[in-house]
């Protein structure tokens, strides 16, 4: 397949694509002519990309992920690399509970302080 059609089994633009190539996301492509020609592995990488991205996967962090073992994708270092994404989210969930704690408890103080304390936090005019 072209650019074309992998960029709407994607919705990846073609310069996202390009630029991934570029990149080394993907192996070399083999070529029609001088047209790039495309797999269903290449819509499995490029959409491996585009949802570690939206999971907050930086471009560095996948290009040590996406390794290819004799012209394949080693499917192995991808699940272990999102293993290590969805531990990295699990302790972001922690840090942001632990903070919703501190501002709940900051609030908890600003009450208490409003009605010990003529103010129009407590209602009064």
């Amino acid at each position: 397949m072209y650019i074309g059609e992998i960029a709407k089994k994607t919705g990846l633009s073609i310069k996202a694509i390009r630029f991934y190539e570029e990149k080394g996301l993907l192996m070399p492509l083999p070529r029609k002519g001088r047209y790039r020609i495309y797999n269903d592995s290449h819509v499995d990488i490029l959409n491996l990309i585009k949802e570690a991205k939206l999971l907050g996967s930086s471009l560095s962090q996948l290009k040590h992920a996406i390794v290819y073992k004799n012209g394949e994708i080693d499917w192995s270092v991808i699940e272990t690399f999102l293993h290590e994404v969805k531990s990295q989210l699990s302790l972001q969930v922690i840090d942001l509970n632990n903070k919703v704690k501190r501002v709940e408890q900051c609030l908890l103080e600003i009450n208490s302080c409003a009605f010990n304390v003529d103010s129009p936090l407590k209602g009064r005019d």
